[in-house]
């Protein structure tokens, strides 16, 4: 058995003494496993075709592996996207509408249409699901943020997996989310996870376009810099609504509240197992604590 050159020793509360080996790129492997509350992004590109309708095969499969990862005892939170497109193809519109009542009325159609399909899914592994859809200013109303952390908190008394999107049905200008990668960093604020994660296109952050071969890609971000915002604006990444600029913005929002954060890809959501099992390849932001 080949062992990784380094190795980092980490102590817990009871001061016993845990051996974790370090990669060559400075990640700690396994360095996740103990992650108890897990939010996981998920954009339009992994859910849906450019035709609107729903990717069943990839679907189905990173339900699977959720649902899986919550069978392993941890508590998954679901942010989808996609509602838009999906009811525009379902409406049988050639594109998503550009006007807003068009929008909106899409995002009604599609957000019936997503939550059908993924309490069914679960459903075949035996998990309930809830919908919860959000407006920003869930964190400027004192009430409003309230009641929704006593929802999340009694949603995972009763071992439900809560599924967050925004209400893009009744959302003006004011009360919308940017992107649904700020979403997912303020649900998990909301929610005290211990970990986000947020599947793209891509491996994680690259120091250049992911498509050009001297491009590197970043495992650990320590401090978001200058430097780091100017690798995602270059970073040639078109994602849903936004990119992996909106991704860093996320990041920042996230490991600002002490929440580790990490963008890896989505060509395979088993991917997700290697964050608890091995040495995914992704870009881990550690938490600033």
């Amino acid at each position: 058995m080949k062992f990784p050159p380094y190795f980092v020793i980490i102590y817990d509360v009871r001061l016993c003494a845990f051996i974790y080996p370090i990669s060559e790129s400075g990640f700690v492997m396994k360095q996740f496993e103990n992650k108890k509350r897990i939010v996981i992004k998920v954009g339009s590109s992994t859910l849906a075709y450019p035709t609107g309708h729903l990717n069943i095969r990839k679907c189905q499969h990173l339900i699977e592996v959720m649902s899986d990862i919550k069978n392993s005892g941890r508590e998954v939170i679901f942010v989808t996207s996609g509602a838009q497109g999906v009811g525009a193809a379902q409406a049988g519109l050639p594109c998503k509408p550009t006007d807003m009542p068009g929008k909106q009325a899409c995002a009604a159609i599609g957000q019936s249409e997503l939550m059908t399909f993924y309490s069914e899914t679960f459903g075949k592994y035996h998990h309930k699901v809830a919908q919860i859809l959000l407006t920003r200013d869930v964190i400027s109303n004192k009430e409003r943020k309230t009641n929704v952390i006593n929802t999340f908190n009694r949603l995972f008394e009763m071992k439900v997996i809560p599924i967050i999107n925004a209400n893009d049905a009744i959302s003006i200008k004011q009360l919308d989310f940017d992107e649904n990668d700020t979403l997912s960093a303020i649900v998990a604020s909301l929610c005290d996870a211990d970990l986000l994660v947020m599947l793209t296109d891509v491996d994680g952050l690259y120091n250049g376009d992911p498509k050009l071969p001297e491009s590197k890609l970043i495992p650990v971000v320590d401090k978001i810099t200058p430097e780091i915002i100017a690798a995602a604006q270059g970073a040639g990444s078109s994602l849903g609504t936004g990119g992996m600029l909106t991704k860093i913005e996320a990041a920042q929002i996230a490991t600002e509240a002490g929440i580790d954060t990490v963008i890896i890809g989505n060509q395979d959501p088993a991917q997700l197992y290697e964050l608890f099992e091995g040495e995914p390849v992704c870009t881990y932001f550690r938490a600033i604590r």
